[in-house]
């Protein structure tokens, strides 16, 4: 085994853990042999699996962490690597940022059939672990991790530690809810700041570098990860982020092909490829109508991925994306979400959402079975009207 790797992670387990615990850990099956976390950058992959060896029944000695960006692991062999760890008396591998590893689902692989490691690795959400994977696909339980909740923020913060809310009990009960929320904090008095701060746990390293923190988070995700995954050219790389900058001040609106491609100066063929690429690295949300279970591939609207992305990608947000993406970004981890033709969103082919500010009535949907109105700025709702943050505590 490479000294320098036995010698980063000692240092990396003799770290104190975070006390807060993201809702992903208490999901996470960790008696499963191989685990895998996908993610953004930045949601916490590393910290969960820390908090993870920190409890787990093994002993310092008995853990090996790798992070696979690391310069030390360029080129290595982290099959032989383990191997060694497990001849050793190893019992506990994890593999960081896993992705950086050419043909890693060989070497994960090897792992499960040669040895009885417990492995837990993270990636990019970018990967395609059945792809990649293959057969081992079936053995390995794969989860996503998604930005803070509105809920977590609060919790990280130690403002207010309150429990989540299923969809359903939100639709049904969001006025009781509210009341028990109420008593607690004011909701409002916090909400703008998760907006604009509040998606990634890096915001307890400080506020006033957060954005630069973030736009580093955005670069190296096309730069090295959406790069390296996809095979993109340097120069194709500046498209990525172009569209990236013309979304962020664009009112959320039905995708006009001719216009995107025109405007991103590249090929609807090209630029579609390009949106699928940062969809799967967590920088976008694309939203596509469906026919019954059937999806249409055209995509009907194309938000950021989170709404803290708007403030370090464009001077002047437009507030109805931010809102559409705050909702959609709180969505998508437990729910399906497609495009409607009357309210904004088709949540699980049955609810249907229209997000809008105080001035927003309830004509579009008037006539929509099962709808509701996501309205921000009021701090509680009444009937079929839902205040926005409250969306915020799914998970």
């Amino acid at each position: 085994m490479i000294p320098i790797l036995s010698k980063l992670s000692k240092r990396f387990l003799s770290q104190k853990p975070s006390s807060f615990k993201r809702f992903l850990y208490d999901r996470i099956d960790f008696s499963a042999q191989i685990i895998g976390i996908t993610g953004g950058r930045g949601s916490g992959k590393t910290t969960l699996m820390h908090q993870y060896a920190k409890a787990c029944k093994y002993k310092s000695s008995q853990i090996l962490y790798i992070s696979c960006d690391h310069p030390s692991v360029l080129n290595a062999d982290i099959y032989a690597i383990a191997d060694d760890f497990y001849a050793h008396g190893g019992k506990l591998l994890l593999l960081d940022e896993i992705h950086k590893v050419k043909d890693f689902s060989a070497h994960i692989k090897a792992i499960y059939d040669f040895t009885d490691l417990q492995v837990i690795f993270s990636g990019s959400s970018a990967m395609n672990i059945k792809h990649e994977i293959g057969d081992l696909s079936r053995r390995a339980l794969i989860y996503e991790m998604p930005v803070l909740s509105f809920r977590e923020y609060l919790a990280l913060k130690n403002i207010a530690h309150l429990h989540s809310h299923t969809l359903e009990e939100i639709v049904t009960s969001h006025e009781d809810i509210v009341v028990d929320i109420l008593g607690e904090i004011k909701p409002l008095e916090h909400f703008a700041d998760y907006l604009d701060h509040g998606a990634y746990p890096f915001f307890k390293e400080g506020i006033n570098s957060y954005s630069n923190r973030l736009l580093e988070v955005v670069n190296t995700t096309i730069d090295s990860d959406l790069a390296s995954i996809f095979n993109i050219s340097y120069e194709k790389l500046d498209a990525l982020k172009k569209v990236l900058y013309m979304l962020c001040s664009t009112t959320p609106y039905e995708v006009n092909k001719s216009k995107l491609s025109a405007s991103a100066g590249i090929s609807w063929s090209t630029l579609s490829k390009y949106l699928d690429y940062m969809q799967k690295g967590s920088l976008l949300n694309i939203i596509r109508g469906s026919k019954g279970h059937k999806t249409i591939q055209l995509p009907n609207k194309i938000l950021l991925g989170n709404p803290n992305l708007f403030a370090v990608l464009c001077a002047k947000a437009d507030i109805g994306a931010i809102r559409e993406s705050f909702l959609v970004s709180q969505l998508l981890t437990d729910h399906q979400v497609h495009y409607h033709h009357q309210g904004d969103f088709l949540v699980d082919e049955k609810i249907v959402l229209e997000v809008g500010g105080k001035s927003k009535d309830a004509k579009q949907i008037a006539e929509v079975e099962n709808a509701y109105l996501a309205i921000d700025n009021i701090e509680s709702g009444y009937d079929n009207v839902i205040p926005l943050w409250l969306f915020g505590f799914l998970y």
